[in-house]
């Protein structure tokens, strides 16, 4: 059974001794709308979550759940504490028994550093991970906390669901500053920041090691048809397994689809995708080889980027004597004879071997060439141009 957590920053209020906190009417929607001085309480009555985890810092508001003077010596000392900026972890467990007797649910409450330097900053994506369990689901709540924690809470969601294996469902945000003239606050959902983040994520992937099929299940939630979306990450799949004929004809069916996306998040990203998997209209086979080749070379991916540069010489090769390239026996007669006359490809043909098989070369200057990744890098980019002069 998935637990919902909702994880609900406390801020630094100004308590009026005899009014207490500022209240503001907040509505989530048409049939719901709460009045609460802490965003937080509402929120709760709305999501329902199975518990709560308070998160604030040692002169956050943690009185707000109580009324103002207070009734006993506890809570006045807890008032005292947050004016004073000096709450410690023993006081919390007057509000958390509190809210939790109110509530009826788990509450937590966790004391956190300002997050004034990454070493703070730090320490508080280690607290939020010692409160969580993988295969939860959190809600996250930054009305109230600092102005610069909205920006921490938002690494820590990517934080937890990387690290511990939450899934973070939604972050929400009581936009006090847009209340509208009839004094109604209205309640922001900030998940489509969280699937931004997916996306650069992709890029990042793809950027690394050229696997564009990351995009599919992305584009699939911003509307584009799933069958499209296989497409793309089948296509991905026989780029990667050095079947670009094949690639080219499945990317050729999907490329449209991908170009024509208007997804309110794709299309931010719309215009470097495609840019990224246009290789396959450039000229014949050859040429989509030699373009994969250097594409893999610049992200490291050198033995992807020796097997695609020999298979663009040997189709190279068979398109000169007019010969099918997709025929075994003739793409080995035609590298033969290339190699005849391009003796270089030998040193091509060793690289891939060695990248492939694991085994240094015989030859020593090839094995110093592997030793050594920039060495590789320049004799790659060296060997293309000796054997794919324009």
């Amino acid at each position: 059974m998935t637990i919902n957590t909702l994880i609900s920053f406390l801020g630094k209020g100004k308590a009026d001794p005899q009014t207490g906190y500022r209240t503001a009417t907040y509505r989530f929607d048409a049939g719901f709308s709460r009045r609460v001085a802490f965003f937080g309480m509402a929120l709760t009555e709305y999501l329902k979550p199975d518990r709560l985890v308070l998160v604030g810092t040692a002169g956050s508001m943690w009185d707000v759940f109580f009324p103002p003077g207070g009734d006993d010596d506890a809570t006045l000392q807890l008032m005292a504490a947050v004016e004073a900026g000096e709450v410690t972890r023993d006081m919390l467990e007057l509000p958390r028994r509190k809210l939790e007797q109110q509530l009826g649910i788990p509450v937590d409450c966790l004391l956190i550093p300002y997050a004034r330097d990454a070493a703070e900053q730090a320490e508080i994506l280690h607290l939020l991970a010692s409160i969580v369990q993988p295969g939860e689901s959190l809600f996250l709540d930054v009305t109230h906390g600092f102005r610069h924690l909205p920006m921490l809470a938002l690494v820590a969601a990517r934080y937890l669901s990387r690290v511990v294996g939450v899934k973070v469902e939604q972050l929400y945000y009581g936009a006090l500053e847009m209340t509208t003239p009839d004094g109604e606050t209205p309640v922001l959902t900030l998940g489509g920041l969280l699937q931004m983040l997916d996306w650069v994520d992709a890029l990042a992937t793809y950027d690394k090691d050229g696997d564009y099929g990351v995009f599919a299940p992305l584009l699939a939630a911003d509307g584009m048809d799933e069958g499209q979306t296989r497409l793309l990450t089948r296509a991905a799949y026989f780029e990667r397994t050095s079947n670009p004929v094949r690639a080219r004809e499945t990317l050729n069916s999907a490329f449209s689809a991908v170009e024509a996306h208007v997804g309110a998040l794709g299309s931010l990203f719309r215009d470097t995708l495609t840019k990224r998997i246009s290789w396959f209209r450039r000229g014949k086979r050859d040429d989509w080889e030699l373009s994969l080749a250097d594409a893999y070379r610049e992200r490291g991916d050198y033995l992807r980027a020796a097997t695609f540069m020999y298979e663009a010489f040997v189709t190279r090769a068979c398109n000169q004597c007019s010969d099918d390239p997709t025929d075994f026996e003739l793409r080995k007669k035609n590298y033969a004879s290339a190699r005849a006359q391009q003796p270089e490809v030998a040193k091509l043909e060793y690289l891939r071997n060695s990248l492939a098989h694991g085994v240094r070369p015989r030859a020593e200057q090839e094995a110093r060439t592997l030793d050594d990744e920039g060495r590789l890098h320049t004799t790659l980019k060296a060997l293309r141009n000796k054997l794919f002069k324009p």
